[in-house]
């Protein structure tokens, strides 16, 4: 048996340290903050969106970033396992829109207390308030962590620090310089699931208007579609936000700028049903004018903004509008045009877009392909997916086959 080192101790730090322990091994877990899973706090709005109910080959179509890389991990520790893992700590979950899967409680204190359990229960040694200086190669194959001032010894190594996104909760790149320093190559750090600045100007005047049941299309600077769903999106101060912008943003993360997205206020209906919608409505407000005429198809703070984008005037009686111009009106709520100025900082993403190199990672045990018995999860390595709880399975799943892989 050895004596295993888990650096991080986020969620993909506690499964792996607890998978390493659970297999007889003597695990520390390293942890820089004053408590474990700092971050699990405000993922999902502080609900903790833990994983995803979709079947297995579901979560590969989610997944933009080295799918296959994750294959192992994805299929040796499931959604399933994960949420009886949760079932047998006494933290029941639920399922919402769109197979999000949370703690029955909308409390990510219990995910957290029920991992913490969930790590002491197998024996695990965890230090907390103690940041990791340095990581040398021993003599015997080993490895010396400096630690909160003291030197210690390990025969195996599994770093579990995070990317660069949320640095106030301790992902502020560790691991990254880590890894460099034993010869892996680290691919470029970008945000992804980040809002966009947009560069029209008009969503600030809608700034936290949510917009339910649209559909999103994201076609890349080159106009190639990348991303199309339905659900649910934010307008904010800068541009835009929310789940489906958020997913977006994961597809565009390579070069988001110049990027055109395009809302469909109505995707249940074809551009002619909302043309024959439009015209009823107008039949039933025949005496007003046109800005005071789609109360019963818009939110209320939206109407100005898409009645100066229709280049209708506002105050057109609506027995006067055109079939052209009310065709054209249709279109425009099919597709709202917007442009992506650029993503926000990585430091505001809520995961990172890059990191170690998978091509220098064997995918079926975690081990780094460079050094013997260094092993990696989570964020750290360079995959991602869309919101919606994948990148919180892929940490824990990619923990578990790191802890189990020790030997």
């Amino acid at each position: 048996m050895k004596k295993v080192a888990v650096i991080g101790g986020g969620p993909a730090g506690m499964l792996a340290a607890a998978a390493a322990a659970e297999r007889g091994h003597t695990v520390t877990l390293i942890e820089k903050n004053e408590k474990l899973g700092k971050k699990l706090f405000i993922t999902g709005k502080g609900r903790c969106n833990i994983t995803n109910a979709a079947d297995t080959e579901e979560f590969f179509k989610s997944i933009p970033r080295n799918p296959k890389f994750l294959y192992s991990a994805l299929y040796g520790y499931t959604n399933e396992d994960m949420i009886a893992l949760l079932q047998k700590m006494g933290v029941p979950t639920k399922t919402e829109r769109g197979g999000r899967v949370f703690p029955a409680s909308d409390k990510s204190s219990d995910i957290i207390r029920a991992f913490a359990a969930h790590v002491n229960r197998a024996g695990v040694e965890v230090l907390l308030n103690t940041t990791v200086d340095s990581i040398a190669r021993a003599e015997d194959g080993g490895f010396v962590v400096m630690a909160g001032g003291r030197e210690r010894a390990f025969d195996a190594l599994i770093l579990s620090t995070g990317g660069a996104s949320y640095p106030s909760t301790g992902s502020t790149g560790d691991g990254y310089r880590f890894a460099r320093a034993f010869g892996h190559t680290i691919t470029k750090i970008l945000p992804a699931l980040i809002p966009l600045e947009t560069e029209e100007d008009w969503p600030k005047a809608l700034s936290g208007l949510s917009l339910r049941n649209v559909t999103l299309r994201a076609c890349n600077a080159r106009g190639r579609l990348v991303y199309e769903e339905l659900g649910e999106m934010l307008f904010t101060h800068f541009g835009v936000s929310g789940p489906l912008v958020l997913s977006a943003s994961s597809f565009l993360a390579d070069a988001p700028e110049g990027a055109k997205l395009s809302i469909d206020l109505k995707p249940g209906l074809t551009q002619e049903e909302l043309d024959r919608r439009l015209l009823r409505d107008f039949e039933a407000n025949i005496r007003r004018i046109f800005a005071n005429s789609l109360d019963a198809l818009l939110p209320q703070r939206l109407i100005p903004v898409m009645v100066a984008a229709s280049g209708i005037p506002a105050e057109t009686s609506v027995h006067q509008i055109t079939r052209e111009q009310r065709q054209s009106f249709a279109a425009l709520l099919k597709a709202i045009p917007l442009t992506v100025k650029r993503a926000l900082p990585v430091e505001q993403a809520i995961i990172t877009r890059g990191g170690i190199a998978v091509k220098e990672i064997n995918p079926s045990t975690m081990e780094s392909k460079l050094v013997q018995n260094l092993y990696f999860a989570g964020e750290v390595i360079d995959v991602d997916a869309c919101t919606g709880g994948y990148n919180l399975q892929i940490a824990c799943s990619t923990g578990v086959l790191a802890g189990r892989s020790v030997n």
